[in-house]
């Protein structure tokens, strides 16, 4: 399928302002060239063209937002300089597999200032005598080389990174803040005791009301019918000693009337 074609495909009726990632493997340059693609994918931040015969950069768009660039297995031998053109903000370059022989060739690079990593495996300039520490040396804003740094430490792939980054961030909130549903926990068990300690003093408040209560109209009564037994022992003239004790119980118990 030529590359063309292999566009609207991929652009699944969006348009082409909206899409950010384009993956363009395996199809057809005709005559080795960039066809299809143009100016209008301004979203643009990850572009492979792997194994599509390209073997010049001239069409290449302005994609002033791509970020990283796969060209592998084609056959590009120079003309290097258009990616800092067009492509000013790269920072990933996969040049594997094509025609790259010397290090005048990569030397256009240099423009490239936000490049992090170049991938230049399988290509003929990987022969040359000390062909690491003259790249290294050539383009020294690049961190790796064909996926390791100077010191041959592996670069870490861009997705475990980010997510590895994720969760420390969460691990360090985690921290902060304490295990889920700590502070809910304690909330509840503050409200509990709070409403375990009101129903108490509810209960001890009526109870004592109920006390108090009966105990003064038990007195209330005590006093009334000892008023009246003096009452009928001043009417009949009789002693305190003649009185019959069924007297003062049969006595009709009245309220208090302030008397």
């Amino acid at each position: 399928m030529e590359m063309k074609k292999r566009i609207n495909l991929e652009l699944r009726n969006r348009a082409p302002e909206e899409v950010t990632e384009l993956v363009l493997d395996n199809c057809l340059c005709v005559n080795g060239e960039i066809e299809g693609l143009n100016d209008t994918f301004k979203k643009l931040e990850f572009l492979s063209m792997a194994n599509v015969e390209l073997s010049s950069l001239a069409r290449l768009p302005s994609l002033n937002k791509l970020r990283k660039l796969e060209l592998s297995d084609n056959i590009i031998s120079g003309g290097l300089e258009v990616l800092a053109e067009k492509c000013p903000n790269l920072t990933y370059l996969n040049l594997s597999g094509n025609k790259i022989k010397d290090l005048s060739t990569v030397e256009a690079l240099q423009n490239l200032k936000n490049l992090k990593s170049l991938d230049l495996f399988n290509c003929e300039i990987t022969n040359l005598e000390d062909y690491r520490e003259s790249i290294f040396e050539l383009l020294q804003q690049i961190t790796y080389l064909d996926g390791f740094d100077q010191e041959d430490n592996e670069a870490p792939d861009s997705e475990e990174e980010e997510e590895d980054g994720d969760e420390d961030d969460e691990e360090e909130e985690e921290d902060e803040a304490g295990p889920p549903g700590e502070y809910e926990e304690e909330e509840e068990e503050e409200e509990d005791d709070d409403e375990d300690e009101d129903e108490a003093g509810s209960e001890l408040g009526e109870g004592e009301e109920e006390v108090g209560l009966s105990y003064l109209m038990k007195e209330e009564i005590q006093v009334n019918r000892q008023f009246l037994c003096a009452l009928k022992i001043n009417y009949l003239g009789i002693g305190p000693s003649t009185i019959n004790s069924e007297l003062c119980r049969h006595l009709t118990v009245v309220p208090n009337s302030g008397v």
